[in-house]
């Protein structure tokens, strides 16, 4: 399975663009909406009223709005509780929004979207997802075996106004950069092993190995990085990801 995604400022915008998707041949069921505390009647802006809905899209959306009624108020569909971001919305179009429900009743906290999007989207992608959500912005996934699907997906969410995963993480480094060049201090400069001190702290961000120390990651560091595994500056880099990170969860 493959993904694309795309990240927005509302969740208006967001909902249309999980429309969009359908609209160029993605099932209800790999088409996931993410928004941090969306509320019942945002939901139910998202139910298309044109005669292009297709079937059972109605009941769908019907079943995630009573879902969350029944789960009370603050307490969405699926109550994904990601630490550092709190109650997070997560709607799909179809068949399997129970099946949602469930599997996310029944994970652990911080877990959940991790698992939510385990099926398509690549590992050392999701903490950047969690940090749109965690700034107020919405993810919109859609999941596909075909290659054509996924690229006019692509287009779709172009079109749509997203923010692209590239432009997402730049932005996100660009934020941290000042920071991370004043602690590592060091006479040959931040700019000479910034690529590498980078690919470090973002690893140190992968679901599997967070909050691990070096050591205790260092299997996986050293058959997924080996070409910078020994380097100073990436591991320098995964202790301030990791210390990062933990700022992050425990807010």
């Amino acid at each position: 399975m493959k993904s694309v995604v795309g990240i927005f400022g509302t969740w208006q915008e967001a909902a249309k663009a999980a429309n969009l998707l359908r609209t160029v041949g993605f099932e209800g069921h790999n088409v996931i909406l993410l928004s941090p505390g969306a509320s019942e009647r945002d939901v139910q802006a998202a139910v298309p009223t044109e005669e292009a809905e297709q079937p059972g899209m109605g009941k769908a959306i019907g079943s995630v709005v009573g879902g969350a009624a029944g789960l009370g108020a603050g307490a969405l569909l699926a109550n994904l509780l990601l630490p550092g971001i709190g109650p997070v919305l997560a709607v799909t179009f179809g068949a399997a929004v129970g099946g949602l429900g469930g599997a996310a009743a029944g994970a652990a906290a911080g877990g959940t979207l991790e698992n939510l999007l385990s099926r398509g989207v690549p590992k050392d992608e999701i903490f950047f997802y969690e940090d749109a959500l965690r700034q107020g912005r919405s993810v919109v996934v859609g999941l596909s075996e075909s290659d054509d699907q996924i690229e006019a997906g692509r287009d779709a969410l172009h079109k749509a106004g997203a923010e692209t995963l590239d432009a997402a993480r730049e932005k996100w480094w660009i934020g941290l950069k000042d920071a991370e060049e004043a602690v590592y201090s060091k006479p040959d400069g931040f700019g000479d092993i910034e690529a590498i001190y980078r690919r470090g702290f973002a690893a140190a961000l992968e679901p599997g190995i967070r909050g691990q120390s070096f050591e205790e990651a260092g299997e996986y560091l050293q058959k997924n990085y080996p070409q910078f595994y020994r380097e100073e500056s990436f591991r320098r880099g995964f202790e301030r990801g990791r210390h990062y990170y933990r700022e992050k969860a425990a807010r």
